[in-house]
């Protein structure tokens, strides 16, 4: 038997073995590594110095099995198969059998009992049977929704697209998927704020959708934290909490693939816009945006774009009288009002009117535009929304250090001074004759006078004549 042929267990067995035979280790150190009882390791041991790494592989390797059919008894079965079940390999008409289905008519109608596996190696064997693939079912394409603004599809997609002339940029597409409708906007990256560019075009162009199929990303899902999932309350990003104020629906796609149709309109936009943004030498995100606007779009949806499925228009008019733009598109974050009327957001204090009447500890809103601009609105019961004056509050003063407290300079830390050496030095370690030291030399004196040690009291002079004990004793 040769090392490769040898299994990873005769092999690890070799190498013990070896150093047995080297001397390194005994037989008894060997068989806890060999993993058999110390007779068996001798026998081991006995074999492997008789006949090398053969000796360690079973005796019936290689040998016929004693539970093996005759031969002319397989040779009988293989006839039958072939004279009645044998046929093309190809999928048809009068395609053969498989094993299983032999085995129960070869027992059915002939009287001959063989076990599908067996059956089936013998077969194999003879060519009269190969295993079939059966090819994948291919998934099909998810119909689409049958309305216009039923379900809108979002992606951004970062490329290369001004080919070196201009920074990078990233294009966010909006597709619908009743019709292929596209919009298109560009933007630095794929933000809050780009995302929420496009979604104002959309809106602008066709009015409010239904639903919005993007990414899991946290620009628009994010898992609940600890205390939401407690509490039961819904996972709302900056974005996420716009659409559902506008009634959108944001569904999260398991994979590239659920949302296709935007994908596939990537590849469209890097084939084509790429080359007519070269041709009309545009290099600025603002420039690619006004030619997206003026002359691609209308082009593309007129070529690509199809009819829905039915006419009516799932999309709704927005509500500006209760939901401004102000109100919508904003970073909007729940703060609590401190004890000095003081909203804390992002490290700056906002310092609320005496006229805004708001008691202390009571949440409100600040909101955040675009532009940096901040917005203290308080939320009544009844869902009123009142905003609050505010000013920059002051500046906190800090909080004086006190002073370490500096214990008056010894004698011999005076004189180090005086020197140029430190007093720290100095004045690191107490003296022999310090209170410090004197407290364990009565402890010790002490414990030995309990132990019986000594048969009287110790006098307070061993402990040192200077500084005696109050008491005159212990």
């Amino acid at each position: 038997m040769e090392w490769t042929a040898m299994s990873a267990r005769e092999f690890e067995r070799g190498t013990v073995l070896r150093r047995v035979l080297t001397g390194e280790m005994s037989i008894r150190e060997a068989t806890p590594l060999l993993a058999v009882s110390y007779r068996h390791a001798r026998r081991l041991v006995a074999r492997f110095r008789a006949h090398g790494a053969r000796g360690l592989g079973h005796r019936a390797r290689g040998r016929p099995s004693n539970r093996t059919a005759p031969e002319a008894y397989r040779t009988q079965v293989l006839a039958l198969v072939r004279e009645h079940y044998a046929g093309p390999a190809e999928r048809g008409a009068g395609q053969r059998f498989g094993p299983t289905l032999v085995a129960e008519h070869l027992w059915t109608d002939h009287g001959v009992l063989v076990p599908v596996t067996t059956l089936t190696r013998w077969m194999r064997d003879a060519d009269l049977w190969s295993r079939a693939r059966r090819a994948r079912p291919r998934h099909r394409r998810r119909e689409r929704k049958a309305h216009f603004g039923e379900l809108v599809q979002l992606d951004g997609s970062g490329h290369d697209w001004f080919e070196g002339r201009g920074p990078s940029a990233c294009a966010m597409t909006m597709v619908d998927d009743a019709t292929g409708r596209t919009v298109v906007r560009f933007g630095p990256e794929e933000t809050i704020w780009a995302a929420v560019d496009v979604l104002q075009a959309w809106i602008t162009a066709h009015g409010v959708p239904r639903a919005l199929y993007t990414d899991w990303k946290n620009v628009y899902l994010r898992p609940p934290t600890l205390n939401e999932a407690v509490r039961g309350e819904h996972p709302y990003t900056h974005f996420g909490r716009m659409c559902a104020k506008l009634g959108i629906q944001i569904i999260g796609a398991a994979s590239p693939q659920a949302k296709g149709r935007v994908e596939r309109g990537h590849g469209t936009h890097q084939d084509r816009l790429i080359k007519k943004l070269r041709l009309a030498r545009v290099a600025t995100i603002e420039a690619a945006n006004a030619f997206v606007e003026a002359r691609y779009l209308a082009d593309h949806n007129a070529r690509f774009a199809v009819a829905p499925a039915s006419p009516v228009d799932y999309h709704r008019p927005r509500d500006r009288r209760r939901w401004p733009d102000a109100a919508v598109f904003c970073l909007e974050s729940a703060r609590k009002i401190a004890p000095d009327y003081v909203v804390h957001y992002e490290g700056r204090g906002l310092q609320l009117q005496p006229s805004a009447r708001v008691p202390i500890k009571s949440a409100v809103l600040v909101r955040e535009q675009r532009d940096g601009t901040l917005t203290v609105v308080q939320c009544g019961r009844d869902g009123h929304q009142r905003t609050l004056p505010w000013t920059p509050a002051a500046p906190r003063t800090p909080k004086p250090v006190p002073m370490p407290r500096l214990r008056p300079l010894t004698a011999a830390a005076a004189q180090a001074v005086a020197t140029g050496i430190s007093p720290r030095a100095v004045q690191a370690r107490p003296p022999l004759r310090h209170p410090w030291h004197r407290a364990s030399e009565r402890a010790m004196a002490r414990a030995l006078w309990r132990r019986g040690v000594t048969t009287t009291r110790p006098p307070i002079e061993i402990l040192g004549p200077s500084h005696p004990s109050p008491r005159g004793q212990f």
